[in-house]
């Protein structure tokens, strides 16, 4: 947090929590209209999940394992020869490991791919606290796992927070990462510079100042057995376009949450706006780049994040970043289009192979 001045961290705070507040009012009385008109057992109702759905079960998404780091134990399914280069695939909210189902499949052939569940996701351990889900601390994960898992660098791909923290650690750990890969996630740089320079981005990140309220949050994931997962990944406003997510995806995420609960996951948001130090600072500086070769994915129907920050994304990438855009894609691309996606994930490995020496 060092270089970060106190009033630009007190100006943060300030927003947020406000503004967080003022969210966190109106859901309190979508809460008690709920009551009124639905009852409290239909607002509060969680479906008994005793065991996972058969997708999440399939073998030919790989073999399950957990990595034991300094501090903390970290689940993955992996799939391929162990004596391939590594593709590491980091989520993001409010996902597992299972969201990278089509990218498992896929270049299992050319690489030991490996898809983790972040520390506080899934089968992962969940450590209390705020603190323990900071940036530093996330890509810290991501320094101990790759050599945990028998490798010294990889081929990074993540998809939002996942993608958030690729580009963190990518900046910051540059003789680990191969070529890096990412989805429907800006740069830091580029969040922060959209975010000041219009309305357009602060209006749809309103879920972050949300985010920071204690209790409320996790109580409003949790509504009518959890409702939001299903808007949030089928919903007309930031669900798939395709088709493509079924109900038995949907209980896969049902099944998970309701065991491993939201407040981790939402710890992150909190942890940003707590402890910026590494966000607004250190990753803003304009030598800190990205110097491996680098694809960057953008669905334009993003409910959460424009389209704009893929190209502002690019200036973080110290030689010429790759864009392609996916114009009926929603926010959650490698489930909503997987084909397109794989495929432009293969042309890109194709062309910077032979620099990569992979």
């Amino acid at each position: 947090m060092a270089g970060l001045p106190f009033l630009t961290k007190l100006a943060l705070w300030t927003f947020s929590y406000s503004t967080g507040s003022f969210f966190a009012i109106m859901v309190v009385f979508r809460v008690l209209v709920g009551i009124v008109k639905k009852g409290p057992r239909t607002l509060f109702y969680t479906k008994h999940r005793p065991a996972p759905p058969a997708c999440m079960q399939d073998p030919s998404l790989g073999v399950h394992g957990f990595a034991h780091l300094e501090d903390v134990r970290l689940h993955y399914v992996s799939n391929g020869a162990e004596d391939k280069p590594l593709m590491l695939l980091v989520h993001g909210f409010p996902e597992f490991w299972y969201s990278w189902r089509h990218q498992l499949r896929e270049f299992k052939d050319r690489f030991r791919v490996v898809a983790v569940d972040q520390r506080g996701y899934g089968d992962s351990d969940k450590p209390k606290g705020v603190s323990n889900y900071a940036l530093t601390t996330l890509t810290n994960d991501l320094r101990q796992l790759i050599p945990a898992l028998g490798y010294k660098k990889c081929v990074l791909v993540g998809h939002d927070w996942g993608g958030l923290v690729c580009w963190a650690f990518a900046q910051t750990n540059p003789e680990m990462v191969e070529r890096l890969i990412v989805m429907n996630c800006p740069s830091v740089d580029a969040y922060f510079k959209r975010l000041m320079s219009g309305f357009s981005q602060l209006k749809k990140s309103w879920y972050v100042s949300f985010f920071q309220i204690p209790c409320v949050p996790e109580m409003f994931m949790g509504l009518s057995d959890m409702n939001a997962l299903t808007g949030m990944f089928t919903g007309k406003a930031m669900g798939v376009k395709s088709g493509a997510m079924t109900e038995e995806d949907v209980e896969a995420y049902k099944y998970t949450f309701q065991r491993s609960g939201f407040t981790a996951p939402i710890n992150y948001y909190r942890a940003l706006v707590r402890y910026p130090g590494l966000a607004l600072y250190r990753l803003r500086q304009p030598e800190l780049k990205v110097t491996c070769p680098t694809l960057i994915i953008w669905g334009c129907k993003d409910g959460a994040l424009d389209t704009e920050l893929a190209a502002l994304s690019a200036d973080t990438v110290s030689e010429e970043a790759t864009i392609k855009y996916i114009e009926d894609s929603s926010h959650w691309t490698p489930m909503d289009r997987p084909e397109l996606v794989n495929e432009y994930m293969r042309d890109f490995l194709d062309t910077t192979s032979k620099k990569s020496h992979l």
